[in-house]
């Protein structure tokens, strides 16, 4: 079972993923330079404060509870501290580049919580042999949405169509790492549905995707419940796949990918 990643600081919404199986819930501490990073894109900033931590921890009695601080910097130190004493479970690391920058925040961490890097940095795709045996280490994610900007992609599955996520998966699992990528959107809907993208975490052995905000925000849509409950679903039947079904689909995703990313490109 894929865990679902339920962005929220909200203790009610929190209470309700907690008696769902196989949710993770997330607070999103980052904003140094994401603004700035993902300007005129119709992306999520986070109001979220270190403040939200511990009413959304104490309505959790199954699930842990993950959040991602900002980029390393001279004041990581401090928002440990605090994440820490609030009740975080996970801690992960975004924007990082270099293994000295990993291994930098494992010694501020020193232990005290599971570490996730966020790869979204083509530097820290490409080094990540270098950073992988880093201590403290839970789960390796990768970010597409920073990810593509910086590789100079248009879109941001392109990554995973060119293949660019395999070699980190198996670096991963090689290392008794758990591995993730990505958001996901609701089954029928996106660019690339949501379906489709959960064959390619199904592919690549995946065991985390953050849900999109549609999963709670659609006005008179399903209950976040019951659309979990028919994403587990397809799941369980997009399991069944034999290996040349496997890769039909990837072939056929990756061409999909292809033709959105060409409109895109012709759009500018």
């Amino acid at each position: 079972m894929i865990e679902l990643l339920q962005l929220t600081n909200d203790p009610a919404l929190a209470k309700r993923c907690d008696a769902i199986a196989g949710m993770r819930l997330f607070i999103d501490l980052e904003r140094d330079g994401k603004a700035e990073r993902q300007a005129g894109r119709s992306t999520f900033i986070s109001d979220h404060q270190v403040a939200d931590i511990a009413p959304v921890k104490a309505v959790l009695s199954r699930h842990q509870l993950m959040v991602r601080l900002n980029p390393l910097n001279a004041g990581t130190a401090g928002e440990l501290d605090e994440v820490i004493a609030a009740g975080a479970d996970l801690l992960m690391l975004p924007m990082f580049s270099s293994a000295g920058e990993l291994r930098e925040f494992s010694a501020l961490v020193a232990g005290r919580r599971p570490i996730i890097p966020l790869v979204e940095t083509a530097a820290a795709l490409h080094s990540a042999p270098q950073w992988i045996a880093t201590p403290g280490l839970h789960e390796v994610f990768v970010g597409l949405n920073d990810l593509h900007i910086d590789l100079g992609c248009r879109f941001m599955f392109e990554p995973l169509a060119q293949g660019l996520l395999e070699p980190v998966a198996q670096l991963a699992r090689s290392h008794g790492l758990r591995f993730g990528f990505g958001g996901i959107a609701r089954l029928d809907e996106g660019m690339v549905p949501g379906r489709d993208v959960l064959a390619e975490h199904l592919r690549l052995g995946s065991q985390a995707v953050i849900l999109s905000r549609t999963f709670r925000e659609a006005a008179g849509g399903a209950p976040l419940e019951e659309q979990v409950q028919a994403l587990r679903a397809v799941e369980a039947a997009l399991a069944t796949r034999g290996p040349a079904q496997v890769e039909a689909d990837r072939v056929r995703i990756a061409s999909a990918v292809g033709q959105v990313a060409a409109r895109m490109e012709a759009a500018k």
